[in-house]
């Protein structure tokens, strides 16, 4: 593969782009792609997810996982923005998969609790409240896709954790 532009230049990033393994990673194994609510649909993906692959290991793994694919993200996010010449396109969920396992890190493989994180982390990533939105305009590039995410995901992480807290 090369850095260049595509064999088309995207105004969005869509399903016939998913032939390139790099676009189909970052729009979230394609649930990126639908037409609606894509980060929304991203975050419902991160959470199967989660549910099936993730949920059943211990925080370190969970944690390892996210990091690894925190990275990974970041530096596919860079490769395609660069070769579809787009930049926070709403395709690219990368960035939910990431925030929406840090939004479930810690908690029991619970349905509810489970459903608790998808709305906190949704409600954290839309609202994008104070410090959310000044790193979203402050970072460029993938790091920027990548970071806000991070933070509404520790935000409903500590929403849901201390509300767990409080009423164990």
């Amino acid at each position: 593969m090369t850095d260049g532009p595509g064999p088309h230049k995207a105004a969005r990033l869509s399903w016939r782009d998913a032939g390139d393994p790099q676009a189909l990673i970052v729009c979230g194994l394609g649930s990126g792609f639908v037409p609606f609510a894509p980060g929304t649909c991203g975050s419902l993906a991160a959470l199967v997810i989660w549910w099936y692959l993730l949920a059943p290991f211990g925080l370190l793994t969970q944690l390892l996982v996210i990091a690894a694919v925190y990275a990974l993200g970041s530096w596919l996010t860079a490769r395609v923005q660069a070769r579809y010449r787009v930049i926070d396109d709403g395709a690219i969920v990368i960035d939910e998969f990431v925030g929406q396992w840090l939004a479930l890190l810690a908690i029991p493989q619970d349905l509810l609790l489970a459903l608790a994180g998808f709305a906190l982390f949704r409600l954290f990533d839309i609202w994008k409240p104070g410090p959310i939105r000044w790193l979203e305009r402050r970072l460029g590039g993938a790091q920027g896709v990548m970071a806000d995410d991070v933070l509404a995901g520790l935000f409903a992480a500590a929403v849901l954790q201390i509300t767990l807290f409080v009423i164990a």
